[in-house]
């Protein structure tokens, strides 16, 4: 992964730590510098993961197929945030 693809994959994190917010909303005990955080993490992830499976390339740019692996991936990254560092009811 290049570096300018790793600030892309970065800044296609932030759109998807919020949408993933919004997909999966609820009382998760994230306050929203950690959700931006896990988007970027979660990310940077799935676009790894994603060319890996052959669904892109990881070239850095923006497509629609980039974007709905950075959410995807963070999804995947929040829901398991949640499993762990959860609140207890």
């Amino acid at each position: 992964m290049t570096l300018e693809a790793l600030l892309i994959w970065s800044a296609l994190g932030l759109v998807a730590g919020v949408l993933a917010k919004i997909i999966m909303p609820g009382r998760q005990g994230i306050n929203p510098i950690t959700t931006v955080l896990l988007g970027i993490i979660g990310s940077i992830i799935g676009g790894y993961l994603g060319h890996k499976l052959g669904f892109h390339d990881m070239t850095g740019s923006f497509s629609i197929k980039g974007i709905g692996t950075a959410v995807a991936g963070a999804l995947v990254f929040m829901f398991a945030w949640r499993l762990l560092f959860g609140k207890k009811r």
